[in-house]
């Protein structure tokens, strides 16, 4: 029986994803700002040049975001029938928060994902 050698025990994707750290040891952070991938782990060291999360999370975003506010939106419109200066004021803010909080987390959620099982872009075997 061969022995697991691993330096690191495995982290959670959703754990690592909700404190956007490193994939590998869930201790060094992903991000430089809001949304741009550091270049490497200052924890483990581990090299980000493996991450493409694409458009993946702003795609998500969009859907997630939309589905909430406008549904809530229309929910206060029927229910209450605000003013629309109060329908800006109430779901402008909150669709930005919302988006800023659900693109560095899916985005952060897709990078431990792509690395928990070792993803890397196709190729075409012509052999």
């Amino acid at each position: 029986m061969s022995e697991d050698n691993a330096k690191y025990p495995p982290v959670d994707p959703v754990k690592a994803a909700l404190g956007a750290c490193c994939p590998r040891c869930g201790q060094g952070k992903l991000f430089d700002g809001l949304t741009k991938i550091k270049p490497r782990c200052t924890n483990c060291g581990l090299d980000y040049t493996f991450i493409d999360a694409g458009d993946g999370p702003a795609v998500f975003v969009i859907l997630i975001a939309d589905f909430i506010v406008v549904g809530l939106a229309v929910w206060t419109e029927i229910n209450y029938q605000p003013p629309a200066w109060l329908h800006a004021l109430l779901w402008g803010p909150l669709a930005i928060g919302l988006s800023l909080w659900l693109l560095r987390t899916i985005k952060a959620l897709l990078v431990a994902l792509q690395y928990k099982n070792n993803a890397s872009q196709g190729t075409i075997d012509r052999g």
